[in-house]
């Protein structure tokens, strides 16, 4: 008996259950280690030359599969798109382009018409400056320059009367004559002679031999025309008059009459 007692677990004092000792198991320690150990060998990262550049390729193959998809997409969206919505949508590109391509028209005949009337701007300043010019010759307000004759006129029995002078002025004429001075006075459409010989008066002013003619026009069809038989230069010549008629290239008729506003006539020109 007594032997059985003294073998016999002892109990805890007032029933309390025994307690188990407090320890860690080997196998959880182990993996608390190694988790340690992945997470300070991961980070921070320690990457390589060679592994950076193969992680940019990477990058870039990714982001161009990316944008090769999207594109995809978008012309899986047309493909998927019924016929009607297909023609609606050719149909507004074509009226598109076909207001572009007309404005683009527009612009380019607005722009011909612009240089146009440039140009014919241009022109009617020309002509007119043109007219101008010719006018002013015919009325004696510009100087003119070109072919012509001079005649001269000596009159050494004063025998040269006024409608002598004027048979002449009348006789250039005929023959084109554009512009004509007789010493120093401009010859106009309203011009007269008066007087007899030795006192003889263009448009109210004396004039004394030799009484010169400044001619300007066509040289041969000038001087044949005073030498016509019976005509100027032989019914001078019966007064004892010297004529000599000279051609030139280059006569100048510098004498001018101041411009005179017409008392009646006015421009029937709007």
């Amino acid at each position: 008996m007594n032997n059985d007692e003294n073998t016999r677990s002892p109990q805890p004092e007032d029933g309390a259950p025994a307690t188990p000792e407090a320890s860690v198991p080997p196998l959880a320690a182990e993996e608390v280690s190694g988790r340690q150990r992945l997470l300070a060998g991961l980070w921070p990262p320690r990457l390589s030359r060679a592994q950076l550049i193969v992680a940019l390729l990477l990058f870039g193959l990714g982001l161009g599969l990316a944008i090769q998809v999207r594109s995809a997409g978008d012309d899986g969206a047309l493909r998927g798109a019924r016929q009607e919505d297909l023609v609606r949508i050719l149909d507004e590109v074509d009226d598109r382009t076909q207001r572009l391509e007309d404005e683009k028209q527009r612009l380019d005949d607005q722009r011909t018409e612009l240089e146009n009337s440039s140009d014919q701007a241009e022109e009617a300043r020309k002509q007119t400056r043109e007219k101008e010019r010719q006018l002013g010759i015919l009325a004696g307000t510009v100087a003119a320059q070109g072919p012509g004759i001079t005649l001269t006129i000596s009159d050494p029995a004063r025998a040269v009367a006024a409608d002598m002078l004027l048979d002449a002025l009348q006789e250039l004429r005929a023959a084109g004559a554009e512009a004509i001075e007789v010493n120093g006075v401009r010859v106009v459409a309203n011009t007269y002679f008066a007087g007899e010989g030795g006192d003889v008066q263009v448009d109210g002013e004396k004039i004394e031999a030799p009484y010169e003619f400044t001619v300007i026009g066509q040289p041969q069809d000038l001087e044949p025309a005073l030498n016509i038989p019976g005509g100027v230069v032989q019914t001078l010549e019966k007064e004892q008059a010297t004529v000599v008629v000279e051609r030139s290239d280059d006569i100048v008729v510098d004498a001018l009459r101041p411009a005179q506003r017409p008392d009646y006539a006015r421009s029937s020109s709007p």
